[in-house]
C-alpha cells in the first residue's frame, strides 16, 4: 500500500467516524425532544466539541493530501468529496446542539398534541434514517442505497409542509402553547435541513464514485442518473 492510499484508508475512516458521532449526537437530540431530558441534552452540547474537532482536523488531513500527493481522477473526488462531506456533517452536528437549546429554552416538555400531531418524532427518524442510509452507501459504494436517501427526502418535506397549518390550529384553540408551537415550528426547520444535510451527503458519494454532479438537479433527474 502507498503513502497516498495510507492516508485515504485513514481519511476515509475519520470521516465515517464523524458520521456515527453525529448520527449519535441528532439520535439523542430526538431523545430531548420527546423526553425533555436535559442530563440528556448537557451531553449533546458537550459532544459538539467533538464534532468541531473533526472537523477541522479533517480538513487539515484533506488540505495535506492535496498539496503533498498531487492526487488524481477518483482519487482527486473522493477528497474533494470529504471535504464538502465534513463541512455537512458539522453542519448536521450544529442542527442537533441547536434542536436541544430550544427544547430546553421552553421551559417544559412540549405537550403530546403538539408531538402527535406534527409527526415531528417521525420526522426526526426519517432525518436520521437518510445520514445513516448516506452513511452506508458511502462506506460500501451501493448505488441501491444513494437512492434511498433522496426517496426518503419526500417524507420529510411533505411532513414540514404540513406543520405550519397544524400548528397555527393549535395556537388557534390553546393560546398558551404559542411559544411552545413557535420553538417546534423552529426546531421542525432545523430537522428539514437536516435531511437537506443527508441530500448534500448522497450527491457528494455520487460525485465521488460515478464523477457525476447532481447538484441543482430535480429529485427524478437525480434518479436517472444514479441508476
Amino acid at each position: 500500500m502507498t503513502h497516498l492510499e495510507t492516508e485515504l484508508k485513514q481519511l476515509k475512516s475519520d470521516i465515517l467516524d464523524m458520521w456515527t458521532l453525529v448520527i449519535n449526537q441528532l439520535s439523542k437530540a430526538r431523545e430531548v425532544l420527546g423526553s425533555f431530558d436535559k442530563e440528556l441534552a448537557c451531553e449533546v452540547v458537550a459532544g459538539e466539541k467533538q464534532v468541531d474537532a473533526f472537523e477541522l482536523k479533517i480538513n487539515m488531513d484533506c488540505e495535506n493530501i492535496l498539496a503533498l500527493f498531487n492526487p488524481l481522477a477518483s482519487d482527486l473526488r473522493f477528497v474533494l468529496a470529504v471535504m464538502r462531506m465534513n463541512y455537512d456533517l458539522e453542519r448536521a452536528g450544529d442542527y442537533a446542539r441547536s434542536i436541544v437549546k430550544t427544547v430546553v429554552s421552553s421551559g417544559k416538555p412540549f405537550e403530546e398534541e403538539i408531538l402527535s400531531k406534527t409527526r415531528v418524532l417521525e420526522m426526526f427518524d426519517t432525518a436520521i434514517n437518510m445520514l445513516t442510509i448516506a452513511q452506508e452507501a458511502f462506506e460500501s459504494e451501493d448505488h441501491n442505497k444513494i437512492r434511498k436517501v433522496f426517496t426518503h427526502d419526500g417524507a420529510i418535506d411533505k411532513l414540514n409542509k404540513n406543520s405550519d397549518e397544524i400548528l397555527v390550529k393549535i395556537i388557534k384553540n390553546k393560546s398558551s402553547e404559542i411559544i411552545h408551537c413557535l420553538n417546534m415550528h423552529s426546531t421542525i426547520r432545523k430537522i428539514e435541513r437536516v435531511g437537506d444535510q443527508a441530500k448534500n451527503l448522497a450527491e457528494e458519494i455520487v460525485f465521488y464514485i460515478d464523477a457525476k454532479v447532481l447538484r441543482h438537479k430535480k429529485k427524478k433527474e437525480k434518479l436517472e442518473e444514479i441508476k
